[in-house]
């Protein structure tokens, strides 16, 4: 049985209550099938947003910026974060504007952020970000400089609270508009990888890793 988030007035989701979930499986789900995370902070007194690439290891995110960027001092400063992560599954046509709507799967994350200081935490978190986006990649490159991790900030985020929203099916029509002459139905989306591309520097006989060639057309 997944373990479930406890539910607060600042988690809880309020429209379409039906669609919510708070389960763990459900948002590390989300999570892992996502690239990049919205993060949200405030500057000055004014709400500012910034996308980042992020990684999950248990109840912990890891968002990956220049260590010098804002977000990661603000984060770092204010020691809490807000974070959203949303895929786009579909839109959803029906018979009025009203009703129609999109398909989603989409997870809003609250917790304690801090900076990552210690050396060796810094490179496994790192990892973890790399894994999460490139599984298999780490492995195959040079290991950093000390110089590239010191300007690379990891900020790491404990979840102390989450819930999922989740959209999916065919457009809700009111009754009296069941017989409008106007089709209805979904355009599904599907957010996939595609046929790597070489770099023209690439050394000649150098092939895609296993690694690559396992990402190839694979859906997010």
């Amino acid at each position: 049985m997944s373990i479930e988030y406890t539910v607060s007035k600042q988690n809880k989701i309020r429209q379409l209550r039906e669609n919510a979930a708070y389960d763990q499986e459900t948002v590390h789900e989300i999570l892992d099938a996502g690239l990049v995370a919205h993060v949200a902070f405030v500057q000055d007194g004014a709400p500012v947003v910034v996308p980042m690439l992020y990684g999950r290891e248990g109840e912990t995110l890891y968002l990956h910026g220049a260590r010098k960027a804002r977000v990661i001092r603000l984060l770092e400063e204010t020691g809490t974060a807000c974070v959203n992560v949303t895929l786009l599954d579909g839109l959803v046509f029906a018979r009025s504007a009203f009703a129609s709507s999109m398909n989603y799967r989409s997870v809003t994350v609250y917790g304690r952020a801090r900076l990552v200081e210690d050396w060796e935490d810094n490179k496994h978190a790192l990892h973890v970000i790399a894994e999460c986006t490139m599984p298999g990649r780490w492995a195959e490159l040079r290991k950093s400089t000390d110089n590239e991790l010191k300007m690379t900030g990891v900020i790491a985020i404990d979840i102390q609270s989450a819930s999922a929203k989740i959209s999916t099916g065919m457009p809700e029509d009111e009754d009296m508009d069941l017989d409008t002459l106007v089709w209805a139905g979904v355009l599904p989306l599907e957010s996939r990888f595609t046929t790597l591309k070489p770099d023209d520097l690439v050394q000649e006989g150098v092939e895609p890793s296993d690694a690559l060639k396992a990402m190839e057309n694979t859906r997010l």
